[in-house]
């Protein structure tokens, strides 16, 4: 079983450790690397093979999904923007990855893919459910003031 699927049963059944919320296109979890604190995946419900898989409407159901998450972590961090990104290459199933980007990041980075750090870098900041469940409630109640 893919990642993906894995943790989308896993937040179904309340067991996921990462999890933010339920949102209404499928799940808000922080990323297993958190180099750049608050950085999310939303995993749709029911998987999808893709973007261009889902009606008019699921699509824009997901995508402002994605923009409200974006929304919480502007809110709740001190992140001046965010990026967003659906590529589903490793794992061929739809999820976005909305990712925080800081000022305190080095500019040669911080102008670049958020996945130009090197992966030593990436591997130093992995996702620790005692560090980041302040910002996971922090997060799940700014998304749920915007429904």
């Amino acid at each position: 079983m893919a990642n993906i699927h894995k943790q989308v049963a896993s937040s179904r059944a309340g067991m996921e450790p990462a999890l933010i919320c339920q949102m209404p296109s499928g799940w808000a979890v922080l990323c297993a690397l958190q180099y750049l604190p608050g950085y999310c995946i939303l995993l749709p419900d029911p998987i999808e093979p893709s973007l261009n898989a889902l009606t008019r409407e699921k699509r824009a159901e997901y995508l402002c999904d994605m923009a409200t998450i974006g929304d919480a972590l502007l809110e709740v961090t001190d992140a001046f923007r965010v990026n967003y990104a659906i590529m589903g290459n490793s794992d061929p199933v739809l999820h976005a990855h909305i990712v925080p980007r800081y000022m305190s990041e080095p500019e040669y980075i911080r102008k670049h893919l958020p996945w130009s750090y090197p992966q030593a870098f990436m591997d130093e900041r992995l996702f620790d459910y005692e560090r980041d469940q302040e910002l996971m409630t922090n997060l799940a109640e700014a998304i749920k003031k915007r429904r």
